[in-house]
């Protein structure tokens, strides 16, 4: 390409009007040139004061793009030379091999003809299929009524500020490399204090695992504790981004169906042990029910006959309205069975990213080195307010304020729903946690409801989606309230309302 061909090329393509300085433009032509040869290998470049007068642009500005280019192997300078175009053909194909002909070596410099964009010859694997089907991951996160999403906006910020300043004044340098295995053992001190006042847990601070979230506590016991293709038994319905982690887990999962008592297991199911079991007892998720204390001793002692591994979900157990949370699983454990999980989420603020593991004590060490081997765990500094935050009795009274406003919003919702609706509203759960279900006639389409809700800027969950047969499940809606102000519960619901009757016209 003769000089004054690519200088009304490039003349063509360069956008002096845009934010995007000239230099990378430049830089970005010429690179895509070379690699489409239009620019073939050996090709001189026009001299910087040439190209530069052409283009009407700084000399500078040519003499920057060429050094850049000279460094990522587009061109060649030399003294005396100039600057020519590198040869990037493939290393394994151009020189790879003595058979490689002159004629080879010509075609594979031509100019590249432009064509579709290959189809990749792997697409996603099974796995990755199967965790994407399952995605229960929403783009909208705030808003009425986005269930287990607590109120953000009434978090103690300033007391937070405070603490979290404090840390920065004079910085302590090991809060700012990796995590010790296990985490901070300031935070794991004040969390097992907490817990074993609050939650009726049995633990030392040792036994503690600091992770980022359920998530991650999930997908270490997994890890530990079970091989690819061990069965492990879940809720049915349940949590589907705990579903999507075990999903990738190469486990086989079996959905257990739930009463009025929590899991409730078939003879059939009973007589073949699984290894992991996977409960939500003290709040059921999303159905809400607890699990009685007979059905508990059941599962406990199940387990340490079968010498199966429970994992204790305590999901919302802060949030009880009318009554006092309840004790924990793990509290009742005398056989070191159960592995018990939580995290700050909903009790503080979900982008908080921190939860824990509570372990038997002869798997402690196991599990702090492999938490700290699989996932390189940071966030000391933030472990170290929390543990201040904690310790000071901030923890407890900011649960205390908000399982009022929660338990005003929950009734505020149940109030506007019976306004509307009168017996035909039908609630489950709603005295614990975040959100209730509201139940919708056999055989309606609950996700059809969710998406005409949606496109009034109402934000509810399908509540088949959580079953692990969504087309033989029941149908109803999570409605989250723990994040709706409490003036725009009774209109959000009138909006919700006129979807469900557009959608549903014999529920109205």
């Amino acid at each position: 390409m003769r000089s004054s061909v690519l200088s009304d090329w490039l003349a063509q393509r360069l956008d002096r009007g845009s934010e995007q300085p000239l230099y990378r433009q430049l830089h970005r032509l010429l690179q895509q040139a070379i690699l489409s040869r239009e620019l073939p290998a050996g090709a001189r470049m026009p001299s910087s004061r040439l190209l530069a007068g052409e283009l009407g642009i700084a000399r500078n500005t040519v003499t920057q793009v060429y050094e850049q280019l000279a460094l990522e192997g587009y061109v060649t300078s030399a003294t005396g030379r100039g600057t020519t175009v590198a040869d990037t053909s493939p290393d394994e194909i151009v020189g790879a091999s003595e058979s490689v002909t002159a004629t080879d070596r010509r075609a594979l410099a031509a100019p590249l003809a432009p064509t579709a964009m290959p189809t990749p010859r792997r697409a996603l694997s099974a796995r990755g299929a199967r965790l994407l089907a399952g995605a229960g991951f929403s783009k909208r996160q705030w808003g009425a009524f986005m269930p287990g999403v607590p109120d953000v906006s009434r978090f103690p910020s300033r007391i937070w500020t405070r603490l979290h300043n404090k840390y920065w004044r004079r910085p302590r340098l090991d809060l700012l490399t990796y995590a010790p295995g296990g985490g901070l053992a300031q935070l794991r001190h004040a969390l097992a204090d907490y817990l074993r006042t609050s939650r009726s847990v049995r633990c030392t601070p040792e036994q503690i695992v600091i992770t980022t979230g359920i998530h991650q506590s999930v997908d270490l016991a997994v890890r530990l504790l079970s091989d690819p293709g061990d069965v492990i038994w879940t809720e049915d319905p349940c949590y589907w981004g705990v579903r999507s982690v075990l999903h990738v887990s190469g486990l086989e999962s079996r959905p257990i169906a739930v009463d009025s008592e929590g899991i409730a297991p078939s003879p059939d199911e009973l007589a073949a042990p699984p290894k992991l079991i996977l409960v939500t007892p003290s709040h059921q998720y999303p159905l809400g029910m607890v699990m009685s204390l007979a059905r508990r001793r059941m599962l406990l002692e199940y387990a340490r006959q079968h010498q199966c591994w429970i994992i204790e979900d305590d999901y919302d157990s802060e949030f009880r309205y009318g009554s006092r949370p309840l004790a924990s699983l793990q509290g009742l454990d005398t056989a070191g069975q159960v592995i018990y999980v939580g995290s700050f989420g909903k009790t503080l603020f979900p982008g908080l990213r921190v939860g824990y593991l509570v372990v038997p004590e002869a798997l402690a060490e196991s599990f702090a080195t492999a938490s700290a081997e699989l996932y390189r765990e940071g966030q000391l500094l933030q472990q170290a307010v929390l543990a201040e935050f904690i310790a000071e009795g901030h923890f407890t009274s900011h649960i205390r304020r908000m399982r009022a406003l929660y338990g005003q919003r929950r009734q505020l919702l149940l109030d506007a729903a019976a306004r509307r609706y009168g017996d035909a509203f039908a609630a489950l759960g709603g005295d614990a946690g975040l959100h209730l279900v509201m139940q919708l006639p056999e055989g309606a389409d609950d996700r059809a409801v969710a998406a005409a809700a949606l496109e009034r800027d109402i934000v509810v969950r399908a509540l088949s989606g959580y079953y692990a047969a969504p087309s033989r499940a029941p149908s109803g809606l999570l409605l989250g309230y723990a994040c709706v102000p409490d003036e725009e519960i009774a209109p959000a619901f009138e909006m919700l309302a006129d979807a469900l009757d557009a959608t549903l016209p014999a529920f109205a």
